[in-house]
């Protein structure tokens, strides 16, 4: 079956094949599938190099004061942390609450929970041969 809109000669298969180790034949370039207003134009490389800079440091002529700028901003962010966690809050009072529970305890909640499974699940298979 043919295609109903297109030309015949537009077919890319129609063209002799070559094998994949052999250069494109001359005057053709090497991506031929691509049209040539598709293609990047060509520019000059970008320039690679210069003095090495640290991460996140401005200027490339920063001195070792930003440095030790971005290292004492670093300790007050961690100091910070520490004392959040110090805080607490919710989740580590519920924490400490488990923790402070016997062993007998939680397995008693345990089992009122499954005693209330229980219960829910024989009133359903009343419910259902009613």
């Amino acid at each position: 079956m043919g295609n109903l809109c297109g030309k015949p000669s537009s077919d890319p298969f129609n063209q002799p094949g070559r094998r994949l180790d052999s250069a494109p034949p001359p005057g053709q370039p090497a991506s031929s599938s691509v049209p040539a207003s598709a293609r990047p134009a060509k520019s000059s490389p970008a320039k690679v190099g210069g003095p090495p800079r640290t991460l996140g440091g401005g200027a490339p002529s920063s001195t070792s004061s930003s440095a030790d700028d971005a290292r004492r901003k670093a300790a007050e962010a961690a100091e910070a942390r520490l004392q959040q966690s110090k805080k607490g809050g919710q989740l580590k009072a519920q924490l400490a609450k488990q923790q402070g529970k016997s062993r007998v305890d939680t397995l008693k909640d345990a089992s009122e929970s499954e005693r209330r499974h229980r219960d829910i699940d024989s009133s359903v298979a009343a419910l259902r041969n009613a």
